[in-house]
This record gives structure tokens, sequence and C-alpha cells, in this order.
């Protein structure tokens, strides 16, 4: 493609291209020296700890023909670069990329929604899917756990890919005959412009809570970057669907009125899709909603307040890109939860049972912990960790969370990454003082398990569908799954 093509239409942010150089070809783009080939457009970005114009110089050696840059960055580039290479300013380079990469990879699939929300984004993610699925739908989700598609491929796993990644995927799915996406956006995706260039039609916010304190200085800052889905992501004629009774839920509320956007609620106090009644029923829950179209009674088979929330949302995505409330409605009797969320992973020899969930946020282990509460006849306990390398704050309160929760919680270890393990599990140790502390992951579920006894439940929660453990600069192989069916089937002994 042709630098003018490339960059035409960017009008926002202002994208310096200089005079002569529109009929130069581009094949690429990328924002890491180490995949450049010859002829890539390379984005030089500064990042939290990396400045990438360092890298301009080797980007070029490796054949990039043109170099993005922020603005006051270009005079310098301009004067160690050799003179044939192009080097484009621009005031918000991050969005720029995104905007590149949308016309680069121009194919999308038809209709787009997009979630954010601190919990549940790839419970909706993965339910709006099976509902798109139910309609009869080629349809993917992309998220944590990857791209799924109908035929269950699963690859990839960032909450949201980098923009180039991002936006040839969707290229490549709609090549593929996906017609209906469903995304997860996450605050550092939204603060990054990671989305930018995305055809959204609809736009869900699951719940506001503590997380990633260690790259937003503050949760109103936190709060700012989910709203960007809101404010300037979602297009004019756009559709918002929220749970007024969430906290923030106002805030996004507030938004879509301001905007003119079509306001889709659920929820208790919602008015699209009222939740008037609930109880549980066997390993599943039975709602009673009111809608304009009439009474509804959908039986759900999951557990847990939190995953009502979620089908609802859900729900609400796909009415508000037009399918039919009675059709998307009797899908969520169907759906089936995310990997690793809330996930049955088996019963021991004396039927205690044994649950894995991704939770390692406190208010998640809040609700997965409650979630299982009414299914424990014994004991309910828990293995907890915290990551390295992340919100520090959090440790406390995860083990906090914990001991109010549980009756025997066993501190572990989650991924450590480049901090000492043993302070990780100390500061999760002062919110949860009467713990166990068992530093290898493997043997702490080993010793769970041995101690279970019939009626009581475990719930392994924080790594959840992740295969790897991160020591250092290392990715140890490692899966909660593998290790719950090899402890269960030892008795929870070598």
């Amino acid at each position: 493609m042709q630098l003018d093509q490339l960059a035409s239409g960017l009008t926002a942010p202002d994208l310096d291209l200089p005079n002569g150089f529109g009929d130069l070809a581009i094949s690429g783009l990328t924002a890491d020296s180490r995949e450049v080939k010859p002829g890539f457009l390379f984005a030089a970005l500064k990042g939290v700890q990396v400045d990438g114009t360092k890298f301009a110089g080797s980007a070029v050696e490796a054949g990039a023909v043109a170099v993005l840059c922020a603005s006051e960055a270009v005079a310098r580039l301009q004067s160690e670069l050799p003179g044939d290479v192009v080097v484009m300013g621009s005031s918000d380079p991050r969005r720029a990329l995104a905007l590149l990469a949308a016309h680069f990879h121009s194919g999308q699939p038809q209709i787009l929604v997009a979630v954010t929300g601190t919990s549940g984004k790839t419970s909706v993610a993965h339910f709006v899917r099976q509902i798109f699925q139910s309609a009869g739908h080629a349809a993917a989700s992309l998220g944590t756990i990857g791209t799924v598609t109908a035929d269950g491929r699963v690859y990839g796993g960032l909450t949201t890919p980098d923009p180039v990644a991002l936006h040839a995927e969707l290229h490549k799915l709609e090549n593929d005959g996906v017609t209906h996406v469903a995304l997860e956006a996450s605050s550092h995706g939204l603060d990054q412009h990671r989305l930018d260039g995305v055809r959204i039609a609809a736009a869900g916010f699951t719940n506001l809570g503590r997380d990633h304190m260690d790259y937003h200085s503050t949760i109103e800052d936190y709060l700012s970057a989910k709203l960007r889905l809101f404010k300037d992501l979602l297009p004019n004629g756009g559709a918002v669907v929220v749970d007024p009774g969430e906290a923030y839920a106002d805030r996004v509320i507030a938004i879509a009125q301001e905007r003119g956007l079509h306001l889709f609620t659920v929820g208790e106090t919602g008015k699209d899709i009222t939740l008037t009644g609930l109880r549980q029923a066997g390993f599943g829950q039975v709602l009673n909603l009111q809608t304009p179209r009439g009474e509804f009674t959908v039986t759900l088979p999951l557990i847990g307040r939190f995953q009502v929330s979620n089908a609802l949302i859900a729900a609400g995505l796909a009415i508000a890109v037009g399918h039919e409330t009675g059709l998307v409605l009797r899908a969520l009797e169907n759906l089936k939860g995310a990997p690793g969320r809330l996930e049955f992973a088996g019963r021991t020899q004396n039927g205690a049972m044994v649950v894995i969930d991704y939770a390692h946020k406190p208010d998640a282990l809040e609700n997965a912990l409650a979630a299982l509460r009414p299914f424990t006849d014994g004991k309910l306990s828990v293995i907890i960790g915290a990551g390295g390398d992340r919100d520090p704050g959090k440790r406390l309160l995860m083990g906090q969370a914990a001991a109010e929760k549980a009756d025997l919680v066993i501190v572990t270890d989650d991924n450590p990454r480049s901090e000492d393990p043993a302070l990780i599990r100390k500061a999760v140790l002062e919110g949860a003082p009467d713990a166990l502390e068992v530093a290898d992951r493997g043997e702490a579920i080993r010793t769970a398990i041995s101690r279970l006894q019939q009626g009581d439940v475990l719930c392994v929660a924080g790594k959840g569908h992740e295969t790897g453990q991160i020591v250092g600069d290392t990715v140890l192989p490692f899966s909660d799954h593998e290790a719950v069916v090899k402890a269960i089937a030892m008795g929870g002994h070598e």
C-alpha cells in the first residue's frame, strides 16, 4: 500500500507526512523493531520503560522505509536516519499507529461489540459470541483467553492486543467469513489507543473495582481510561449497555445521555431487561425478567450473582445490535462459562468439589467465594496468591477477602515475575494471618486437596485458564487444571 493511501484521512491526531514520499510502498507495520522487514513502517513509540526512538536505527537497518514518532522527536530522527527514510510526526503517535493499522488491514467483521470493566469482560465476550452463534452467525470473541471462534479454535491471549495485531486479526476473521465479533476492551488497551479504528456498534460496561494500580495513578485515572470506549470510540448512533446498579455506571450513563447514544439498561433497576426475581436451582439459577417484549423465565446454567449480571450485559449487547429479545434470552439457557471462570475441575473420591477461577482482584475473589458458599455443606477452602510487578496494594486486600469469605486459606505463588515471591506471600498473609503458606503452587494444590472432606469445596484462584507461571523472565509450564487432576488422582499426596 502506498504511504499517502495509508495515511489518507488521518486528520486526528495531526500527522505530518513530508512532501514527495506519498508513493512510497509500505509492506507492513510494527512497533517492535525486532519484527521489522523490508518495506515496513516502524512506529517508534515511547513506553513506560522503553523509548522506541532508540530502536529507530536498528529498524531502518532491518529494512524500515518509514518511521512514525512523536512530533517533538521528528527533527532528531531526521538528523540521525538516512535521508531516504520518511520520518512522520504525530501529536499522538499511538492513535496514529492504530488508525494506520486500520487502513492497512481494512477488513472488519460486519458487527463488532466491545465490553469493558474490571471483572466480567471475558465472560461477557464469551457469552455474546455464543448468543451470536445461536442466532446462526459465524462469530468470534477476542480477549484474555485469546481468539475463540465457532469451531472452538483458541489462540492468542492478551486482553487487548496491540493495534497492528488486533486489526490484522479482525481482517483475518473477516476473510474467514466471521461476521460477528465480541471484544474485550482493557484499560491499558483503551489508554494506549489499541482499539482506535475498530468500527464498534455497541459497547458494554460491567463494573469497576480496584485493578491495575501499578499502571493507573488513581481510580479516577483508571475509570477515565475505561470511559474512552464510550466517549471516543463508540460512534454516533452506537448503543451503550449497562447495569445502573453497578458502581460508576452513572458515569457511563451520563456519557451516553450527553452524546445522545442509544442507552440499554439491564439488571434490577434496568429498564430494558429488568431482573424481577432470582433463585438458585441446582448448579444454576432461574431468572425472572421483564422486558418491553414481555416477561421471560430463564434458567441460567451458571452460578454466582455476578454471572447473572454478565449474562444480562451480553444479552443487552446482542439485542442492541438487532437480535430479537426472545431468541437472545432463550440462548442464555445454553451458555457455557468461559475457561477458568468458576470452572468445575473435578471431585475427590469422597465427593468434595474443586473449582478453578481466574479471580485475582479482591472483589472478584469475594464474588467467586460467595457464589460457591451455597454449594458448600462442609468447609470452603481457597488457594490465593498475587502477581509480582503489579499493584502491591492489592495483596493485603486479597488476603482479607479470602480470610473473610473462606474457612481455610492457603497462600501460594502466582506469577512472581521479577519480585521475591516470599515478600509477595508475606504481603498477602498480612491480610490473612491464619492462612497456611505453601510456596510451591503444585504443592499448595496437593495440600488443599488432601485436606478436603465430604461436602467441602476448594477454589483454586488467580490463574484460571493460564498454562504458565512467570518466574523472573521465564514462563514455566504450569496449569491449575492439570495440577488439580493430578492431585485428585493421587489423593492429594505424592
